[in-house]
């Protein structure tokens, strides 16, 4: 009796990519050195949008059904000359956004011990995520090791992963999920007042660090509220920054500096984008 697979491990879904790469065009000269490297990056994609639960395993039919798989497939086009620079980049399948990772997390690892400290973790976006924030993404998402002491946390290549997945994901509810237990202080499952005032006032210190005009903690927080407008007038859920479609934009601007400045600058930069388009 044969016993149909339904689920993939991260192992089955690492093989499963390795046997889709002879047949992706711009794949085929991927160094072999950097196969395996590149099976993980792939596979954690998968199970980042695919086992929301982390329970190790992904629904196969999930798999087959995903916009994952349609990235992925996206690979298939003969030519890379078909495919502009910012498309590559973009994809998360391409070997130049495969790269781009690896050389990423290796930038950050100074002192070359394969895994990342809270101290270098800050260093990522060229440090414009507030220090409250990595300190919950450790809390959150980042287990203890078990060597070197029991508070011993440092984030492994696999962690840093759904780390760039989420932030590079902001409006999907799998990034916004991820992000959301990062701003629940308290782990209520809710935001109040207090929690917003607590986490932009690291990014108002760091806008203020960075020559901008002064501002008032409680005008953008009151401006938080107004864009989400949740069913209960007292706190924040995550099904409420899920409804009001502005949920990736208003972790942008709680976890991030640069995004708060684009949120602050959103009119000119659209202003930009349509100058730039009338050009083209």
């Amino acid at each position: 009796m044969r016993i149909l697979m339904v689920s993939f491990n991260l192992m089955e879904m690492e093989a499963y990519i390795r046997g889709l790469i002879p047949n992706l065009a711009q794949l085929r000269d991927m160094p072999s050195a950097f196969v395996q490297m590149y099976c993980r990056i792939a596979a954690r994609k998968f199970f980042f949008f695919c086992d929301p639960h982390r329970r190790g395993k992904a629904c196969i039919k999930k798999v087959l059904l995903s916009n994952c798989l349609q990235e992925l497939m996206e690979l298939h086009q003969e030519s890379e000359e078909e495919v502009t620079d910012t498309e590559q980049a973009e994809n998360w399948f391409s070997l130049t956004s495969a790269q781009r990772i690896c050389d990423m997390f290796l930038a950050l690892d100074k002192d070359t011990n394969g895994t990342l400290s809270k101290q270098e973790l800050k260093e990522y976006a060229d440090g414009t995520l507030t220090e409250i924030f990595v300190e919950r993404v450790f809390d959150e998402h980042v287990r203890r090791s078990k060597v070197g002491g029991g508070n011993s946390r440092e984030m492994d290549f696999e962690s840093f992963l759904d780390f760039v997945l989420a932030l590079e994901n902001k409006d999907t509810p799998e990034g916004l999920t991820y992000l959301f237990r990062c701003l629940d202080l308290n782990g209520r499952g809710f935001l109040t007042t207090a929690d917003i005032h607590t986490l932009f006032r690291d990014v108002h210190q760091k806008w203020i660090e960075g020559g901008n005009y002064e501002l008032c903690i409680e005008d953008v927080r009151d401006e938080i509220w107004d864009m989400v407008k949740p069913a209960d007038p007292l706190r924040i859920a995550l099904a409420d920054l899920l409804s009001c479609k502005q949920g990736g934009t208003i972790a942008s601007m709680l976890i991030d500096v640069r995004g708060f400045w684009a949120h602050d600058n959103r009119e000119n930069l659209l202003q930009e984008e349509e100058e730039q388009v009338e050009e083209a």
